[in-house]
């Protein structure tokens, strides 16, 4: 996380006022293109961004798979699940479920890898593909681990439909996201509001109320259910659970 808080990075927040008058991205107001086009023509620092999502992925995945119960399901597609970090936690958890990692490409280039130490690679499917366009169908579980917070509202709900349009009728949508208090009281609401600050800086993203990601639940389709906190977890993650409607 410390070398991906590169110069760009550091140039953005020092725009924080011009998101804060104009509503637009101060990284792309710095860098001339959004986040994401950047990652895609720099490889180097897209190598490192990927690097540091999965090493806090790595930290807290055991937190998650501790609170929440994936043995119900019989298929977890861990949709934009990078080098399969958080798959790899689950299915080492849960012996009788199978899995699937979706990503693009370069996110998934070193997932095998991953797989394998966990020993879960013969119980994983990879696959590449876009979720703005499709995600692999047939599961009961589709797992979101912070993805929805790097887009707006109407491309959550894009990624959300396509999860609901994939899965069994009897299906669970599992979103992983820090949840914005309504007021800010301790060190984990702070870090979920400097997290809202540095999405808003730079992507179309930010953090959640918990009302927040109902609405975008019902948008696509779903009844959010349940929201479990992860045990622990310093970042205040949950596990928001929704049901098909």
């Amino acid at each position: 996380m410390r070398l991906f808080t590169s110069d760009e990075v550091w140039r953005s927040w020092g725009q924080l006022e011009y998101t804060v008058r104009t509503g637009k991205i101060a990284w792309d107001h710095v860098v001339g293109m959004s986040v994401f086009e950047f990652m895609a023509k720099h490889p180097d620092q897209s190598g490192t961004f990927n690097d540091a999502m999965a090493d806090r992925t790595r930290v807290v995945s055991p937190r998650i798979v501790s609170s929440y119960d994936f043995s119900r399901f019989d298929t977890v597609v861990d949709v934009g699940g990078g080098d399969g970090a958080l798959i790899s936690a689950i299915l080492a958890a849960t012996t009788a479920v199978r899995g699937v990692l979706f990503d693009r490409p370069a996110g998934i280039a070193d997932a095998a890898t991953t797989l394998r130490a966990a020993g879960a690679l013969d119980r994983c499917e990879i696959v590449a593909g876009d979720f703005f366009v499709a995600v692999p169908d047939g599961a009961d579980a589709y797992v979101l681990k912070t993805v929805l917070h790097n887009w707006d509202d109407e491309q959550c709900v894009a990624i959300l439909r396509n999860c609901r349009d994939a899965m069994r009728d009897d299906g669970s949508v599992l979103v992983i996201e820090r949840v914005l208090p309504h007021r800010s009281e301790s060190l984990e609401d702070a870090r979920a509001v400097f997290m809202d600050l540095n999405m808003m800086v730079n992507t179309r993203g930010r953090e959640r109320t918990e009302a927040e990601f109902r609405s975008l639940y019902t948008a696509a389709g779903f009844r959010l259910t349940d929201a479990v906190a992860t045990d622990q977890d310093p970042g205040g993650y949950r596990v928001l659970v929704g049901r098909p409607v």
